[in-house]
């Protein structure tokens, strides 16, 4: 089929560049529109990013994004060039990767959504909003459907509004959504997450502060990662997601010196039904969900990689499994306070960020919703 025309808002900014490199060669969306900030509007796009690439993937000017390094920046305030570029055929929806006040990236989207554009963001603007879904495609793609509700309510035709989660929860939530998928009951969980320096943009926290360090507190972390699963978990009711009762969740978020992948230390309280170690381990390996049983190309194999080392999983050795969007899960053992612990890995800025991001358009291109 043809490639649908997609635009980047924010593509000069790190996770703006990841959606370029990650889209290079995607066999259903080309990146035929960027915009960011006005300082950077009327440049090339090879020009705005020159000297300041920090994407993982591509990104050379000679194999890895040579169709995107020529288009001019657009302003990404300036809807109206958008609009230009959808009339002309180069941008059907958007991939939201702003990075400005929360207000004015929850206006700016909605000024998107309105002009007929489907968002597919990355911000946080509007995980909290309660007819906005909030997807990981494993876990809730049925929240998709609240999509007609959101245009009803504001009286948009086309455009809506989807979100992908904070990046910090990635490493964990999808464990548990297994785990509750095969029947069993969670009712706490302690998790102390240690957080790479990319997940702060660029140029992040200073090389003074972080070198020989750990940060314990990035501000917001913490209530997103103790809300977020809850919403994600939670059910659709008259026109609004209504988020889970529990599990409780205690966190304790901590900035540390890596460059890519945060890691989770997880310890899980079950119900009166409680899984052996063997029965966790086989959940998780055996796991698939919708992604996979219709092969989208983002899709990782398998969603849950169980590691077997004792030292493992490790964000410099297994941030990069499955091209960056699988789970990596180890040292799952007795907890000697609740039931079961393990350790948790994800890519922040793949799957946590642009991979998960590309992965929900495709789910919502499945579903019809984005044409």
């Amino acid at each position: 089929m043809a490639k649908i025309p997609v635009g980047v808002l924010g593509a000069t900014g790190m996770v703006g560049q990841q959606y370029i490199a990650l889209l290079a060669n995607h066999p259903w969306f080309e990146v035929r529109y960027v915009a960011a900030s006005p300082r950077s509007a009327g440049k090339t796009y090879r020009e705005a990013t020159a000297g300041r690439w920090h994407a993982t993937a591509g990104g050379d000017g000679s194999g890895g994004t040579p169709s995107v390094w020529d288009l001019v920046v657009q302003d990404a305030n300036d809807i109206s060039r958008a609009l230009a570029a959808n009339r002309a055929g180069d941008c059907a929806f958007v991939f939201s990767a702003l990075e400005m006040g929360q207000d004015e990236i929850r206006a700016l989207e909605e000024g998107y959504a309105a002009a007929g554009f489907p968002v597919i963001s990355n911000a946080s603007a509007h995980r909290w909003t309660a007819d906005v879904p909030m997807l990981i495609a494993e876990v809730n793609p049925g929240h998709a459907d609240i999509i007609p509700a959101q245009q009803k309510a504001r009286g948009w035709d086309r455009g809506f509004i989807a979100v992908k989660p904070n990046c910090s929860i990635q490493s964990y939530t999808t464990p548990l959504y297994a785990l509750i998928k095969a029947g069993y009951e969670i009712n706490r969980i302690i998790v102390s997450t240690l957080q790479a320096v990319s997940g702060a943009g660029y140029p992040g926290p200073a090389s003074l502060d972080l070198l020989d360090n750990i940060i314990p507190y990035i501000g917001g972390e913490e209530e997103k990662s103790e809300r977020e699963p809850l919403k994600i978990l939670g059910r659709v009711r008259n026109g609004a997601i209504v988020p889970a009762e529990g599990p409780a969740i205690s966190a304790h978020c901590n900035r540390v010196p890596v460059v890519d992948g945060h890691t989770a230390c997880v310890s899980l309280e079950f119900g009166s039904k409680k899984p052996d170690i063997g029965e966790v381990r086989r959940i998780w390996t055996e796991f698939r969900a919708l992604p996979q049983e219709l092969r989208f190309p983002t899709a990782p194999e398998r969603p849950i990689i169980v590691r077997d080392e004792e030292d493992r999983p490790q964000p410099r050795k297994d941030r990069d499994a499955d091209r960056g969007m699988a789970v990596s899960v180890g040292r799952i053992r007795p907890c000697a306070v609740f039931d079961i612990r393990f350790v948790g890995l994800s890519h922040n800025t793949i799957r946590g960020a642009a991979g998960g991001g590309i992965l929900n358009a495709e789910l919502l291109t499945h579903r019809g919703y984005i044409r």
